[in-house]
């Protein structure tokens, strides 16, 4: 069972370990972006009863990625559907802007991109001083090396292994490098930020991803589309790291 001291009324985390489970299986995380907008309640209904841990949630604004998703008011209405944590995924060409609605609106995580922040250190702290969790993710074309240094600063690194802007894309293989490159650096500084996996997961390529050293595992269309979804996640929860 994951271990999460959740506040509904701080959305904040007690805990500030690494919130794995405790036997070391990942944390599942269902993409809202590829369920049906027109059922969302509905939604967030099918991913409680499955036995899942968070919620993904990846805001698009049509300028740093060629799609347009939803905002803070989504999930706003959505956040009183479920007490999981919520992992909001801005890829918006200036977060900054909006970090404090999406605060408001009920998130737990804030993940914004490397290379849509000119100054990454002062968005980061943003977000901390919320009092939430803060995230930085890369497109698949950038190098882990670009923020390496943020690493200390940061609870969760989110690797995009998809061109990011569309669900139901392909598993890009070297995502699987730049996966171990973070993990050997988080056991070398004893690190504890998390590392998440976006894009293309699922059923097939899941273990290798644990195995390479990812923590939490974004499924959209993998989940919203099975037709045993609770099976699914009982699955990926299977996947324990060799």
């Amino acid at each position: 069972m994951l271990m999460l001291f959740f506040d509904l009324t701080k959305r904040s985390y007690s805990d500030k370990t690494i919130h794995m489970k405790s036997n070391n299986s990942c944390i599942v995380a269902p993409s809202m972006l590829s369920a049906d907008f027109s059922r969302a309640g509905q939604g967030i209904c099918l991913i409680n009863e499955s036995n899942a841990d968070w919620v993904h949630l990846d805001v698009m604004d049509g300028s740093f990625v060629p799609n347009i998703s939803f905002g803070p008011k989504f999930i706003k209405d959505i956040r009183k559907e479920t007490s999981l944590p919520f992992d909001t995924h801005l890829m918006m060409s200036n977060p900054d802007i909006l970090i404090k609605e999406f605060v408001d609106a009920g998130s737990d995580y804030i993940t914004v991109h490397a290379e849509a922040c000119t100054h990454l250190h002062r968005t980061v702290n943003t977000i901390h001083q919320h009092g939430i969790k803060a995230g930085i993710s890369i497109v698949p074309s950038t190098e882990v090396s670009s923020i390496e240094l943020m690493l200390e600063e940061i609870d969760l690194v989110l690797v995009m292994s998809v061109n990011p802007g569309f669900g139901g894309q392909s598993f890009i293989d070297f995502s699987l490098k730049k996966i171990m490159q973070l993990d050997a650096i988080r056991k070398e500084r004893n690190l504890d930020f998390l590392i998440s996996v976006d894009g293309g997961v699922n059923a097939n390529n899941a273990q290798k991803i644990i195995d390479s050293g990812a923590d939490v595992l974004v499924v959209g269309t993998t989940f919203f589309h099975s037709d045993d979804k609770k099976g699914i996640v009982e699955l990926l929860h299977s996947c324990e790291r060799s």
